[in-house]
This record gives structure tokens, C-alpha cells and sequence, in this order.
């Protein structure tokens, strides 16, 4: 009986084992998971690689470090926008005369076409100047009463205070003080601005994370003309460092209107350039470690030259081309989630998410790169009145880049927007077209290429609503409707309403949508 048990379990111990055996993956003793297992041979995008038992040979490693730059060089494309973006304005401010903090551009005749400046409107009067934080150190800037929009952007294109209507001085005018970064004292500057009495005054007072400040205020139109806003500007509008509030340098204005002049960052391997000389300037401590590896990465840090060899340079070109059509596919086919305004249309929403700080899903969603990279290859300023459902209040925006058939939109041909009665806009709305290359306005015959319910002589159909036409010449009968469009040419378009009312919110009211006219 015994005998029999003993041998029973040998059978058992002997059969399992043969088992295990047969199991075992070869060259291990055990099975071995084939989900962690790398073939001799892959077949992938960037060409065949091939391994010794795991190990990349030389080829292979070099075609996959070769792809790890290109990955890293695109990211850093797409990453990098916000700030190349705000540097290529301040060069451009720099190029036109505008060199120190108390020099201004101001668009005293409004924006034409002239300048290449990311969407700008033909709506608003523009007064655009930089601050220097690390020169002049603590900097105040005095806002007039009856400014309208102002904000000020970091040189990541991040909200530091909204000044004017939505700012802390709601209209009235006021004192606001930016911190720089490195900043040691007791004051303290929160994101948005913080009242602070210093010397008996009031200031709002806020510490940016960078030296580079960019500084945007908009003056509305009165009776249809800039004079109002140009005079308000030029006569209420100081910027000087505190430390010489009692000898305050004159202020300086230049007209950006009616001249060409460039804001616009580059799209070829001169985009790295820029971006390092950002680096270069600012405190370390401006991005995150994890952007500034992103940069590192290909050779951009703070205290190094950027120097790439020929194949690196090489590399970077591809990478740059890369990054460039992938923003472009984000902006002219804006796909995203939450970008749709209305089933099926055209009209999207540039400022994706909702989150002035590009967060998604109230964060949960992390950082929404994506919509950060739509918004900035096309727009500039950023702010949380942007996104703020503020009734009658401010200003909306959609746009559209593709007709009701989805097809671009060519500046060959003539197209017709319906755009439905009872606007809901308290101020007026306008529709301005721009180019896809530049992003800038259409540059046409038309100095201006856009129409505004207020100052355009437009003619209304029966039921109040009113048809707009693009297209190379004016259909007969409807020049007054017309914007000119260039044949060989794309373009797109932005709808602005000032002083946006509930039904735009709710989406009772939409626009039509873009139709080709046969």
C-alpha cells in the first residue's frame, strides 16, 4: 500500500515537472509572457529594427535616437508656441520703434491688413507695449478710466492681470503694479492682482513669473472713429518703474496702423532660435522641469549656447516641418473635443476647454495641449474673461475655415453667410476674414476685410437678417455685403459679438453656415 502511494506521487512529482518543462519559454526556465518579449525583427514607421535578444544592433539605435530628436524636436514645436509667440511681438514692437516700457504701439486708425498680427480685429483700438521686469524692476502701469478690454500675458503667453473693463479697476481706471519674478520683498502679488495701499495709494498689485511681460489694452470706437480711445491713451496711459514715480519717463506712441510690420513666430528652424533666446532670458523658473527637459532635450537650455550639429540641425528641420502642419491640422480642422458649437457646423470654438490655464475636465483631464497649440498658432491673449459666461459683457468669438460642405474655403470662388436677425450682441458684432498662411487679415483692395454692424452700411433682407458675400468681386447688386477674397488663395473667418447676450450662450440663436453660391 505503501509502495503504491510512493510511487503514485513520483508519477505526480515527474508529470508536473515534464509539464513546467514543455511550458517554458526557450532560453528560461519558465514561460515567459510574450507581451514583454521584443522580436528579433520589427517592423515599424521608421523602418525595420533589428535586435539581438532584446538589444537594438547599431542601425536600429541609430534610427531610433534619430526619431527620439524628431518626437522631442516636434513637441518642443508644439510646446514652445506660447512663448515664441510672445517673443516674435516684442521683436515685432521692437522692429516698428517701441524699445522700452514707456513706449506703446498704438493702432490709432485701427488694424488694417498692413501688419502680420495673429487675428487681429478691425474692431478695436490697440495699445500693445512690453515691460521689462528685470531691467526696471517693480513696474506701473496706470490705466486709464473707460478702458476697455486690457490684459497682461507672462512670456509663456500665462495670465498674470486683467486691467480695464474686466480687470480689477471694472472700467474706472487705477494703479497696477507688476512684481518681477524675482521679487523679495513684502508684497504680495497673486495671480489676478491683489489691492494693496502703498504710500497712501492704491495699486493692484501682482508678481509675474517672467521678466517679459506683454501689456494689451483695446479702447473702443465712439460715433465710428478711434479719436476717443487714441486721446484717452495718449493722455491717461503711464508705464514706469516705481522707483521713479517722481521722475517719470514721457511716454512714447507709435502708430501701428497702415504699415507692415511682423509679430509672427517662425515656422522653420529659426522657431528654435527664438524659443532659446526666451530661455536664455527668463528665470529658470518660469516653466516646470518637465518643460524645460522637453526643451533640453534638443539642445535648448538656460546658460548653454544652442548649438546642433549638421545632423541634428537636420533632424530639427524635419521636426519643425512636422510640428508646423500638425498645428495646422489642429486649427483648420479643429476636431477636438468641445470644439463643435453646433452639430454638424462649420463654426468652432477657438478657445477649447474653457480653462484659461488649458486644463481639461477641470484638470482631471490634465493639461489640454492640444486646444493650448490650436489657440496660440492662431490667436494671442490669453485670459479668463476669454471663457467667462459674462452677460452683455465683453466679447465671444467663433470661427470657420470650412464651408457647409466641409470643404476649404477658396478664394476663387464666392460664397454666401446668412447671418440671422436679433444678433445677441449689446455692442455690435463683426465678421473679419483672414489668411491661412499668415493668420493675419486677408490682405485685398480692401484695407479692411470684414464687416461690423455698426460702422459697415449693410443691407438687410425682409426678415431683418443679413447675407454676407465672399468671393473675388462683388455679386451684382450686393457690394455693400462684400468681402473681397483673393483667387489662388485660401482664407477663413471669425465672428466677434460684443457684449454677448444670453441666446448666444444658450445657442437659441446661431449663425448660418457658409455656403457656396453656385
Amino acid at each position: 500500500m505503501k509502495l503504491r502511494h510512493h510511487i503514485a506521487a513520483s508519477l505526480v512529482i515527474l508529470l508536473g515537472g515534464t509539464a513546467r518543462a514543455q511550458e517554458a519559454t526557450p532560453g528560461y526556465n519558465h514561460k515567459i509572457p510574450s507581451k514583454i518579449m521584443t522580436p528579433e525583427k520589427v517592423e515599424t514607421s521608421v523602418g525595420t529594427l533589428n535586435y539581438f535578444d532584446g538589444m537594438p544592433d547599431a542601425q536600429s539605435v541609430s534610427t531610433l535616437m534619430d526619431n527620439l530628436v524628431r518626437m522631442r524636436g516636434v513637441e518642443t514645436f508644439l510646446n514652445g508656441i506660447p512663448a515664441t509667440s510672445i517673443e516674435a511681438l516684442r521683436l515685432g514692437h521692437v522692429d516698428i520703434g517701441v524699445q522700452a516700457s514707456n513706449e506703446f504701439m498704438l493702432a490709432d486708425e485701427l488694424c488694417d491688413s498692413s501688419p502680420l498680427f495673429l487675428t487681429a480685429n478691425t474692431d478695436t483700438v490697440y495699445c500693445s507695449g512690453f515691460l521689462d521686469l528685470q531691467k526696471d524692476g517693480p513696474t506701473v502701469v496706470e490705466i486709464p478710466a473707460k478702458c476697455g478690454p486690457g490684459t497682461v500675458n507672462d512670456a509663456y503667453f500665462r495670465f498674470v492681470v486683467d486691467m480695464g473693463a474686466p480687470g480689477p479697476d471694472r472700467g474706472k481706471g487705477g494703479k497696477y503694479l507688476i512684481l518681477p519674478p524675482d521679487y523679495k520683498g513684502e508684497l504680495e502679488g497673486p495671480i489676478g492682482g491683489k489691492e494693496t495701499v502703498i504710500d497712501g495709494e492704491k495699486y493692484f498689485v501682482v508678481r509675474s513669473p517672467s521678466y517679459v511681460n506683454w501689456v494689451i489694452l483695446r479702447g473702443f470706437l465712439v460715433d465710428g472713429k478711434t479719436d476717443f480711445s487714441t486721446s484717452m491713451f495718449k493722455q491717461g496711459l503711464k508705464v514706469y518703474p516705481l522707483a521713479k514715480k517722481d521722475q517719470q519717463p514721457a511716454m512714447k506712441f507709435v502708430s501701428g496702423s497702415d504699415r507692415s510690420w511682423n509679430t509672427i513666430h517662425a515656422n522653420n528652424f529659426e522657431f528654435y532660435e527664438e524659443l532659446h533666446t526666451v530661455i536664455e532670458r527668463e528665470p529658470v523658473e518660469m516653466l516646470d522641469p518637465e518643460v524645460r527637459g522637453l526643451f533640453a532635450s534638443v539642445g535648448i537650455q538656460k546658460g548653454k549656447p544652442f548649438a546642433p550639429d549638421d545632423d541634428m540641425k537636420k533632424i530639427l528641420n524635419d521636426a519643425v516641418a512636422i510640428g508646423n502642419g500638425t498645428a495646422r491640422a489642429l486649427l483648420f480642422r479643429n476636431n477636438l473635443e468641445g470644439a463643435a458649437l453646433y452639430p454638424g457646423s462649420a463654426w468652432k470654438a477657438a478657445f477649447v476647454g474653457g480653462s484659461y490655464q488649458w486644463l481639461k475636465d477641470d484638470g482631471d483631464g490634465g493639461r489640454f495641449l492640444d486646444a493650448r497649440t490650436l489657440f496660440f498658432y492662431g490667436a494671442t491673449v490669453n485670459t479668463p474673461a476669454m471663457v467667462l459666461k459674462m452677460i452683455g459683457v465683453g466679447s465671444q468669438y467663433t470661427y470657420a475655415a470650412t464651408d457647409e460642405n466641409d470643404a476649404y474655403l477658396d478664394g476663387s470662388k464666392t460664397y454666401k453667410l446668412n447671418i440671422p436677425p436679433n444678433v445677441p450682441a449689446k455692442d455690435f458684432w463683426s465678421v473679419v476674414v483672414y489668411d491661412p498662411q499668415t493668420r493675419s487679415e486677408l490682405q485685398t483692395d480692401q484695407p479692411f476685410p470684414s464687416k461690423n454692424s455698426k460702422r459697415s452700411d449693410l443691407v438687410k433682407n425682409a426678415d431683418g437678417s443679413i447675407d454676407l458675400y465672399f468671393g473675388p468681386q462683388a455679386p451684382e447688386g450686393k457690394a455693400s455685403n462684400w468681402i473681397q477674397t483673393i483667387p489662388g488663395k485660401g482664407w477663413w473667418t471669425i465672428l466677434r459679438l460684443y457684449g454677448p447676450l444670453e441666446p448666444w450662450f444658450d445657442k437659441s440663436w446661431r449663425p448660418g453656415e457658409i455656403q457656396l453660391v453656385q
